[in-house]
């Protein structure tokens, strides 16, 4: 350790190069040796986990190698070969949570991926998809999403479910890809759904991250008549100086402030907040993370008109879905 110290020491000294003074900083992996039965090749593979571990915690720090990043890597490994066969032989299932108003009327709903693994049963989505993203799988399983939502909208649609849209979460290297909105505009042609049925859910990371190109591909989803929803809104870069470019239709109140606003005056103050802002722009609120009545009656009391969350439904199947449209169709 304190030989690595006084490399990363040494490595920070700035130099000098044609008259104009640089830095650098290192992130340094180690694997101790000897070992019983490892190899060169596998003690190298070893430091290099520990070095990628090193960057994951901040970079310009040392880190050693652990057997439980072994296992963290052969996991990560599994999971993709697994996601390239669940893609091919379409493993993957849509559900459907219920966006209502206050008396539990579906209004919208939002597609939410789910992947029943044949031998580990149910994997959440917050471990396939970053590795998704990280392999580029993501392209292929977005498109999916796109077209099983604008294609299981169109059957509601037809079978008397009316439903003002079907939402979906857009990654930001789908959103990122040249062809994103002809691919978005081609779904939609194909199962013959109107573009205002179908609302794409961007996270705040996403739109403030080259502004230019976000405000274009918008702007041309808007004259298509698609809807822009701004998820998790508040826990990212939130600003009016971006907020007031972008052509939105809906903020969602992020469910982290939903979850405490009974209890917490300060997320209380920042729903008001948002609630506030959003009708003075003229865009629609919606919030999700909600849990009880206590939180829906203070969102209602404030001016939240649209509601998602536990209180009212959990994520559904299809099926599950219709009956509970029906459901609470017969109730209002």
């Amino acid at each position: 350790m304190v030989i690595a110290e006084k490399i990363r020491n040494i490595l920070e000294q700035p130099y000098i190069i044609s008259d104009y003074e640089h830095h650098c900083s290192s992130s340094i992996g180690i694997s101790l040796f000897p070992e019983p039965n490892i190899s060169a090749s596998e003690l190298l593979q070893q430091a290099d986990k520990a070095m990628y571990r090193a960057k994951e915690q901040g970079r310009n720090t040392i880190c050693f190698f652990h057997p439980s990043m072994q296992q963290v890597a052969d996991d990560k490994l599994f999971l993709e070969k697994e996601l390239r066969r669940a893609l091919k032989h379409q493993h993957f299932k849509l559900y459907y949570q219920p966006q209502t108003d206050a008396k539990g009327k579906i209004i919208s709903a939002e597609a939410l991926i789910r992947w029943h693994h044949p031998e580990r049963g149910v994997i959440s989505p917050a471990q396939f998809i970053p590795i998704a993203e990280d392999s580029g799988l993501i392209i292929a399983l977005g498109g999916w999403v796109l077209n099983q939502a604008c294609w299981q909208m169109r059957q509601w649609l037809d079978q008397g479910m009316e439903m003002d849209h079907v939402s979906i979460n857009v990654s930001s290297r789908q959103f990122r890809q040249a062809d994103f909105v002809n691919t978005v505009d081609q779904a939609l042609k194909h199962n013959k759904l109107d573009a205002s049925r179908l609302c794409i859910e961007l996270t705040e990371g996403i739109v403030i991250n080259n502004i230019d190109d976000t405000v274009a591909k918008m702007r041309a989803l808007k004259r298509m008549g698609i809807k822009i929803s701004i998820d998790d809104f508040g826990t990212g870069y939130s600003s009016l100086a971006y907020l007031k470019q972008l052509p939105l239709n809906q903020l969602k109140i992020d469910q982290s402030f939903v979850r405490d606003l009974t209890i917490d005056l300060n997320d209380a103050i920042i729903v008001s907040t948002i609630i506030n802002m959003a009708h003075n722009l003229q865009l629609e609120v919606i919030a999700e993370g909600v849990e009880t009545e206590q939180q829906k009656d203070y969102l209602l009391q404030k001016g939240c008109q649209v509601f998602q969350g536990y209180y009212f439904s959990k994520p559904l199947p299809v099926d599950d879905f219709r009956l509970y449209w029906e459901r609470m169709t017969e109730v209002s």
